[in-house]
């Protein structure tokens, strides 16, 4: 393979990790943000269980003293029936008694209602519990790998800067200036792999002639339609230009 053709693959292969690189490190804080947000969900998720619990909890108690209330109404109509006189004021204690009684079993259904509901809520509690904990130790697992995975990048950066600069030194300074050109005017991609006749960034398919010089690789050759540096890659060798790109 042509000596500069090479440099040329390599230094495209160095911008393209360099650039998926720095955009992946640039995403640390919105991928920190989004686990953050996880965990205030899960936190206002037990909040909001809890509140439903005591609500619960405060209305079982309001239940409790309704029925002691009317109970202890009940107890002294029964009380009261004993010293009544006539017919007529034993009918209307009758009916008093009949009144509380049926109060009664009403609150007595009603309090059954909440302790089940509560033991729903209290249920709901639990599993909000574990949820939390679940995601506290998950998140803290993620923000570890993102941050060992930003300093690794950070460090494969530094390299790949020093690498670049080597490359770059050893091209002829127009051959390079072409490069930098062509790169900035095709979002960072300046060499392509040509195959079955066509250059696959902008898939123009190349004349003949053209196509068979690339395929010896011997000589830089550039796309007529997007001007990038074209090489072939075979089967058995291939050259990608986006190798070792971080995803």
């Amino acid at each position: 393979m042509d000596a500069d053709l090479e440099r040329l693959i390599r230094l495209q292969q160095i911008d393209t990790f360099t650039e998926a690189a720095r955009r992946r490190i640039a995403e640390q804080p919105t991928l920190i943000a989004g686990l953050d947000s996880r965990l205030e969900a899960a936190e206002a998720g037990l909040a909001a269980a809890k509140q439903g619990a005591e609500q619960g909890q405060a209305a079982r108690r309001t239940l409790e003293k309704d029925l002691a209330a009317v109970q202890s109404r009940l107890t002294k109509y029964k009380d009261q029936l004993m010293e009544v006189k006539t017919n007529k004021e034993y009918q209307a204690m009758q009916k008093e008694i009949e009144v509380a009684q049926k109060e009664v079993g009403r609150l007595e259904d009603r309090l059954l209602e909440q302790l089940l509901a509560n033991d729903e809520l209290g249920a709901g509690v639990k599993a909000a519990e574990v949820r939390l904990d679940e995601d506290k130790k998950s998140v803290a697992a993620e923000r570890a790998r993102l941050e060992q995975e930003a300093a690794a990048l950070e460090e494969e950066l530094q390299r790949k800067t020093a690498a670049r600069q080597e490359v770059a030194g050893q091209l002829p300074p127009d051959l390079l200036a072409s490069y930098e050109t062509i790169a900035r005017g095709r979002r960072g991609q300046a060499v392509a792999e040509a195959r079955g006749g066509l250059c696959t960034a902008c898939h123009v398919r190349l004349r003949p002639q053209i196509y068979n010089e690339i395929l010896a690789n011997n000589a830089i050759r550039q796309c007529g339609s997007c001007q990038r540096f074209l090489y072939f890659a075979p089967s058995d060798a291939p050259a990608d230009p986006e190798a070792g790109a971080p995803r």
